[in-house]
């Protein structure tokens, strides 16, 4: 993680975090919960990739996932097409399994992480002509920085 981008992420936060509760299951895996349109594809194939990472994933198909990112706080602009909650946080679009591990490790008083958009090569996105992509951290202020790049 760049530590200087998330310094300044955190120097601009105002206030506090709504989190959630950190929840793990009977095996030890960490919970998470993702909201997803019914008929997307490369939705479940992020929960696959989350499953294969050791994640207890639960999933609910929503209607308006728009909705769903609007009460969780993701902005507008990171927007992608699936949202997720775990271990107090949001994870906004096709967010790798190892950089939601080092958020949960690391835990920095972030709201979230996000991929926005759908780039080629993100879990779920794979495909040819894959290119580099930002994990971005964002908080409830509106501020953001680099979490980690991510070179295929």
């Amino acid at each position: 993680m760049n530590v200087k981008i998330l310094a300044l992420l955190l120097a601009g936060a105002a206030g506090g975090f709504a989190l959630f509760e950190r929840g793990q299951s009977n095996d030890g895996a960490e919970s998470i919960h993702v909201y997803k349109s019914p008929a997307c594809g490369c939705c479940a194939k992020w929960v696959t990739h989350l499953e294969d990472a050791g994640f207890d994933v639960t999933v609910e198909d929503v209607t308006d996932v728009a909705a769903v990112k609007t009460s969780l706080g993701v902005p507008l602009d990171l927007g992608s097409c699936h949202t997720a909650t775990v271990g107090g946080y949001v994870i906004e679009g096709h967010v790798p399994a190892d950089n939601i591990r080092d958020l949960l490790t690391e835990a920095p008083e972030v709201r979230g992480l996000a991929v926005p958009g759908m780039p080629v090569g993100s879990p779920g996105m794979e495909g040819p002509n894959a290119g580099p992509y930002d994990v971005l951290a964002f908080d409830e202020a509106g501020n953001r920085g680099v979490f980690a790049r991510v070179t295929p």
